[in-house]
């Protein structure tokens, strides 16, 4: 699932591509990825970009009535096209929706998503907080307004593994599984430590590694293709995704951990004292 700094690199790539530019046409291909019908994503057509904006995982595409907002969601991903492509033709293929720019220049995008688990959304709105899921956003992490003493707030009380805490998109913007797995690693911090049983000193060296985490992944986003985001990803990680091979600090083996849809993965020897942690889905399995 593309996360903040992938999303934060599509915001930069669309603006410079979109920001003056008018919409031709607005085609939904796929009946699921439209969330909204008043006003009709038809409405957007004639109209023309003043500015890409990114709220956690969410892209906003912004006229000066409307705003196209996106969120790509575990498989959904976004398609730059320079030259006219092939009809769009509905039917089972990963094309959900295709935007298409007005002038001479041409181009666009496709808004595809593979799998079966159609879940990437669109919505057409006035403003982008009509969307639930941008309107119950926590802060984000990179604003200078996250200060060590907001995120020391935001932990405070929850008792909650920090592992999740990470993830919710009510506490912190933009974060998922991938990068929550990095930053605890860069904390040497077990995800299943209690947020609200952290020390004055820990919640220090976890907020330095969530920001020291984003900020480089952010700048490596921003040098790749869109294209490659996905695949680079995972190669820029030291231990999300990385089960079985060794850590890039101690050399200890990357440990997982399974859950139902997701898995998370860890260094025990640098978080959690070189005890592997409990995987109750693997070991019914062995039973």
């Amino acid at each position: 699932m593309p996360e903040l700094p992938e999303v934060e690199a599509l915001r930069g790539f669309l603006a410079e591509r979109l920001v003056g530019r008018s919409v031709a046409s607005v085609l939904p291909v796929a009946v699921s990825v439209l969330k909204t019908y008043d006003p009709p994503v038809t409405a957007l057509e004639g109209q023309a970009f003043t500015a890409v904006t990114r709220h956690g995982k969410f892209l906003g595409l912004r006229t000066d009535e409307l705003s196209l907002v996106i969120h790509l969601a575990r498989a959904g991903w976004l398609r730059w096209q320079e030259e006219p492509p092939a009809p769009a033709r509905p039917g089972r293929g990963p094309l959900a929706l295709r935007l298409r720019l007005a002038g001479p220049e041409g181009g666009g995008f496709d808004l595809t998503e593979a799998g079966t688990q159609k879940r990437l959304a669109v919505y057409c709105v006035r403003d982008p907080a009509e969307v639930p899921g941008v309107a119950r956003l926590g802060p984000e992490p990179l604003d200078d307004a996250f200060t060590l003493e907001v995120f020391a707030g935001l932990l405070r009380g929850r008792r909650h593994r920090v592992k999740g805490v990470l993830r919710d998109q009510s506490v912190i913007a933009g974060i998922g599984n991938a990068y929550s797995d990095e930053i605890l690693h860069a904390a040497r911090m077990s995800p299943y430590r209690l947020a609200d049983d952290l020390t004055a000193h820990e919640v220090e060296v976890l907020y330095g590694a969530l920001r020291g985490t984003l900020r480089t992944a952010v700048e490596h986003a921003r040098e790749v293709g869109v294209g490659e985001l996905k695949a680079e990803k995972r190669s820029g990680m030291r231990v999300h995704g990385r089960t079985g091979q060794p850590c890039p600090v101690c050399g200890d083996m990357v440990r997982e951990v399974s859950f139902s849809d997701s898995s998370l993965q860890y260094c025990p020897h640098c978080q959690t004292g070189g005890k592997p942690l409990a995987d109750r889905r693997m070991s019914r399995l062995l039973k």
